[in-house]
């Protein structure tokens, strides 16, 4: 457990210690009950680097779903959460999520809810973490909650899993052309130029332009570098901020080639899903749809059910407002939901779409990747061909002349 060191007033007395605490909440706690009225900028981790508490590696999803598992387990067998969360804390071996689950803890010992206590992390756990939890506690089925919790996330984390293993290939290919034609412009092409300098003509118009390029690259490398992360952050941050940046970027990539069926697809499956776990764990329709919208990763689809959710508030059904984005909810999604609301088994038609989508996403990542392979070698191969030509056109050019 990390030691930390701490100062406090006693009266006028400024006094200075260190305690043995699972995180800071707890040491603030333990010397408000020895009387000491604590000054929290002066609370630090002993050993911590100018004062930072670094933590290597961050909490992945796994290790929720093991920790969301393993509850359900322990609530269902009898065990007090209260001795259950104490029980994981203990054996987790990242120290970060170790002190979030003691402060959880804690606040459920001193009386709050479980799902407040949740809700105080909320990078860690989700607004739908927080209100199935919320839910499962209010009907007294908190064990079953979180197996389906624990169960939704997997299929989560397997889409995720899917596409990122996906990608793998396709980006060591871009790296490793983008590698290639580095060292040919910066390396082989000042060679060639060098050559070309005691031919004593013009050089071809391609071969100039090659030269020139390789030119401005080797004296501008630390500008360009620079100028390309300075571009890359400002993107990503503004993106994150603005609204108007994110709609047209994922409006775009809804159109793109082959991308705009993968997202959609996801995008559909992760939309049944969680509506689905949401509804059967007696969440309100309108709240889980406004859950369901901020999980959507796209901010049209996010759009499309918000404006659904206006739609249900005014007495309309979940299928009839769907039914007007076409390009979006496709017939099938659309009729499927309908018969779902008929029968009043909405919840298990939702998890049967999404069951459709998650093996749809396996075919859009294959076709993807089969369309992705010969694109990026052309490219290369046309990229590198076009380099080779260029920096042969002047011997060309030379032995025409000598021919003459």
């Amino acid at each position: 457990m990390p030691v930390f060191v701490w100062e406090g007033r006693v009266g006028n007395e400024i006094q200075k210690g260190e305690l043995e605490a699972p995180n800071k909440s707890a040491v603030l706690a333990r010397l408000r009950q020895m009387r000491i009225q604590p000054i929290p900028n002066k609370i630090k981790q002993k050993g911590s680097i100018f004062n930072l508490d670094f933590d290597i590696g961050s909490i992945s999803n796994k290790d929720i779903v093991i920790f969301t598992r393993q509850l359900s387990t322990m609530i269902d067998a009898g065990l007090p959460l209260v001795r259950s969360i104490d029980v994981l804390a203990v054996q987790q071996t990242r120290k970060k999520f170790r002190n979030i689950l003691m402060n959880v803890k804690e606040r459920v010992e001193s009386g709050s809810d479980f799902a407040d206590a949740l809700g105080k992390h909320p990078k860690v756990f989700s607004n739908l973490y927080v209100n199935l939890v919320r839910a499962g506690e209010s009907a007294g089925v908190l064990d079953i909650v979180l197996q389906r919790l624990a169960e939704y996330l997997e299929k989560i984390e397997s889409i995720k899993g899917k596409i990122k293993g996906a990608m793998i290939y396709p980006i060591i290919v871009i790296g490793t052309a983008v590698a290639v034609l580095a060292i040919v412009i910066i390396f082989v092409v000042p060679v060639f130029a060098e050559m070309f300098k005691d031919m004593g003509t013009a050089l071809p118009y391609l071969t100039q332009v090659i030269v020139n390029i390789s030119a401005f690259v080797r004296g501008n490398i630390i500008l360009i570098l620079m100028t390309s992360a300075i571009l890359f952050i400002s993107f990503i941050v503004t993106y994150k901020r603005s609204a108007k940046l994110r709609r047209l970027v994922d409006a775009f990539l809804l159109k793109m080639f082959l991308v705009g069926d993968l997202i959609l697809k996801t995008s559909l499956s992760r939309f049944c899903r969680t509506l689905s776990t949401l509804t059967a764990g007696g969440i309100p329709i309108l709240d889980g749809l406004e859950i369901t919208a901020k999980a959507s990763g796209n901010k049209i689809i996010e759009e499309s059910i918000l404006e659904a959710r206006e739609s249900i508030s005014q007495g309309q059904t979940l299928a009839e407002p769907l039914g007007r984005r076409p390009k979006i909810f496709p017939p099938m999604v659309v009729q499927m939901i309908s018969v779902g609301e008929q029968t009043g088994a909405l919840d298990d038609m939702l998890n049967k779409i999404a069951d459709f989508y998650e093996d749809e996403v396996d075919t859009a990542v294959s076709a993807l990747l089969s369309a992705l392979e010969p694109l990026m070698i052309v490219f290369l191969g046309g990229t590198v061909g076009v380099i080779v030509v260029a920096m042969y056109l002047p011997m060309f050019k030379l032995v025409s002349t000598l021919a003459g």
